[in-house]
């Protein structure tokens, strides 16, 4: 790689290509100070691991053009203005709607990303040459709120001898947020509906080795533990790629493990300053993921033997048309108000603002929120068509009948939100 800067902008040469970085020194990350040409830097430094993880699917952009304190977006649709170099290809979506999205064959594409201010990829599970046959079945391991970073070890190692025992390789990461990846690559054999079915019974297997720590339930108030989020494999549906940067204000990535270092990596030690030299010394802990696809006969006969015994499919999200098969799409909170009353205090673009009004809901009603726990509080990062924003709700199943309050207004009430 070499440089040079000229006004406003940085020019890099990466791979014979030249790819220039705007406003290379915008601080992105307020009390690091890393810039957007920081953010360039470590994606040239990381470029092998990060291509493994995201090159030759297409992607969905998110996007902070002014930092990780401002607004930021997700992005479908590659931008208009863009090198003839870089590589799209177009996607349709359970909608109906299509979209065409980037797709990064070499290191130049990573470098023009990171000079949008994109500081995460979410690659589809599938290659651009297929779309409609998934290459990679995605474990997601989202802890509910309290739920602290040693159970997630022991659910990941419970996934680890259940993928195991089925024929499966997982390839674990961080998220560089609160969570857990496995990453399964399998035959390009089955569509996204099997997919699904395998990953819904393989969070059905886990569930029933460790009833304790995770479970398989959809529905955030009938949660404990770590959701294993089989509906991450649904079409249309991604996680941040391995290498991604996170908006934390530590600048964290979503960084590839080996099962042995697993119960000692802190997701804290991996951030855009360090991840570098660690994959300077170590390599890419992902670098032999795509040397063994594996297949899902076995969990598929897993999810048949399931529905024989009566425990059939479960919630799809809720932008997908009802499925046939799929139970009744109500929160068991309005099907059982009675046993779980479930009241929405507020929805904002701001998880902030929210959370403010959670604490305003706590502040008119005290005696009910003395008996709230912490799973109590449902806090929901909605993503729109271009936009996302967070709704906040109450479980009130710990609060006395005489104390539970009514459904209030909604505060904040931001009307102008994309629905989900």
């Amino acid at each position: 790689m070499s440089r040079a800067t000229t006004g406003e902008h940085e020019l890099l040469m990466v791979a014979g290509r030249e790819v220039a970085i705007s406003n290379p020194r915008k601080v992105l990350f307020p009390k690091p100070r890393y810039t957007k040409l920081d953010l360039a830097r470590y994606y040239l430094a990381v470029a092998a691991g990060a291509l493994r993880g995201a090159s030759g699917r297409p992607n969905v952009l998110v996007r902070y053009p002014n930092g990780i304190t401002g607004e930021f977006f997700y992005q479908k649709r590659a931008p208009q203005s863009r090198p003839g170099w870089i590589e799209v290809v177009t996607l349709r979506f359970p909608s109906g709607r299509t979209a065409v999205e980037v797709v990064p064959r070499d290191a130049a594409a990573l470098a023009w990303l990171a000079s949008l201010a994109c500081l995460e990829l979410h690659p589809h599970p599938v290659r651009a040459e297929d779309l409609e046959h998934p290459d990679e079945l995605r474990v997601d391991l989202d802890p509910v709120p309290g739920v602290q970073w040693a159970q997630l070890r022991q659910v990941a190692h419970v996934v680890h001898a259940t993928l195991h025992d089925f024929g499966l390789t997982g390839w674990p990461k961080t998220s560089g947020s609160r969570g857990l990846h496995v990453l399964v690559r399998i035959e390009g054999r089955w569509g996204f509906t099997e997919v699904r079915r395998a990953a819904l019974a393989l969070a059905r297997e886990v569930e029933r080795r460790a009833p304790q720590l995770a479970t398989s339930k959809w529905w955030k108030e009938e949660r404990h533990g770590v959701f294993v989020d089989y509906n991450q494999n649904a079409k249309d549906r991604t996680v941040a790629a391995a290498y991604s940067v996170r908006p934390t204000p530590d600048a964290r990535v979503s960084a590839p493990l080996n099962w042995d270092e697993l119960d000692t990596a802190d997701p804290a030690e991996f951030t855009l300053a360090t991840m570098p030299q660690r994959f300077a010394t170590l390599g890419d802990r992902h670098a032999g993921i795509d040397e063994a696809p594996g297949s899902l006969d076995r969990l598929l006969e897993l999810s048949a033997r399931h529905e024989r015994e009566g425990l059939g499919d479960a919630p799809w999200p809720p932008h997908f048309k009802k499925q046939a098969g799929e139970p009744p799409r109500v929160q068991p909170s309005r099907a059982r108000a009675a046993r779980h009353p479930l009241i929405e205090i507020g929805r904002a673009r701001r998880k902030q603002d929210a959370l403010a009004g959670l604490e305003r809901w706590k502040a008119r009603h005290p005696k009910a929120a003395r008996y709230l726990e912490l799973s109590d509080v449902l806090v929901d990062r909605m993503r729109g068509r271009s936009s996302v924003w967070t709704r906040v709700r109450v479980n009130l199943r710990h609060v006395p009948p005489p104390l539970r309050p009514r459904q209030d207004r909604l505060d904040p009430d931001e009307k102008t939100l994309e629905s989900s």
